[in-house]
């Protein structure tokens, strides 16, 4: 499934579209690495494991893409894939994300920094179902 941006005054919209509620978390990560780089021939040298927790599932999108932005600097990388195994709401009311994020260290002439994303907000921040469209959305503004 793809990702897509919405409007947003100062900063980016982003919104990840997927058949499964990781999917659309997948590729909300997607769009908001594409906010900042050329991430089109990003290879899989580094692996990342990142696992967060919240206490709804739209506040977990922004934890997982949080803690994305720091792996990113972290690791002075380029993330480009994401594979989410486990989102699970657990019985004492937590929502747990586990996952991966694979990419390359950054290469300023490769990947062609534009902007700098400095976290995912709360702002427009919703994860849902589309009837409509028959997929998970998972949205929120980043800050660049």
């Amino acid at each position: 499934m793809p990702y897509e941006f919405f409007e947003h005054k100062a900063d980016m919209g982003i919104r990840g579209l997927g058949k499964t509620v990781a999917e659309a978390f997948e590729e909300a990560a997607r769009a908001m690495f594409d906010v900042m780089f050329d991430i089109d021939d990003v290879s899989r040298e580094i692996e990342v494991s990142v696992s967060c927790e919240a206490s709804s599932l739209d506040e977990l999108l922004v934890e997982w893409l949080n803690a994305l932005l720091a792996e990113k600097d972290i690791h002075d990388a380029v993330f480009a894939h994401f594979e989410i195994s486990k989102i699970e709401h657990e019985k004492d009311g937590r929502w747990v994300l586990e996952g991966k994020a694979y990419g390359e260290k950054l290469n300023v002439e490769k990947h062609k920094p534009e902007v700098e994303v400095k976290a995912a907000t709360y702002s427009q921040l919703k994860v849902y179902f589309d009837e409509d469209k028959k997929v998970w959305v998972a949205q929120c503004v980043v800050d660049v």
